[in-house]
């Protein structure tokens, strides 16, 4: 994997709300890549309203925000303890 540098790391940390920094800091670092780069991607795959299943209804962010954590969730889950693990 490839690490990302500078301005395209501080860009896709700009697209994040502050409660949801809050909530992907909870994450183990490699689930909060995971998170960063999936929500980055699906914003720019899904700016378009066409491109969305619920078109106008739901906003990019908003598409972006469970396209994200969906892809966090094919590798992570919650354990007992609520903390997030790796699936095996």
């Amino acid at each position: 994997m490839v690490k990302k540098k500078g301005k395209v790391k501080e860009k896709e940390e700009e697209n994040l709300s502050e409660s949801t920094k809050k909530r992907i800091d909870e994450l183990p670092s490699h689930a909060q890549e995971i998170f960063k780069e999936a929500h980055s991607s699906a914003l720019e795959q899904y700016k378009d309203p066409d491109k969305r299943r619920g078109g106008k209804k739901e906003s990019k962010e908003e598409v972006a925000h469970k396209v994200a954590w969906s892809a966090v969730k094919k590798k992570y889950k919650k354990g007992e303890d609520d903390k997030w693990i790796k699936k095996k």
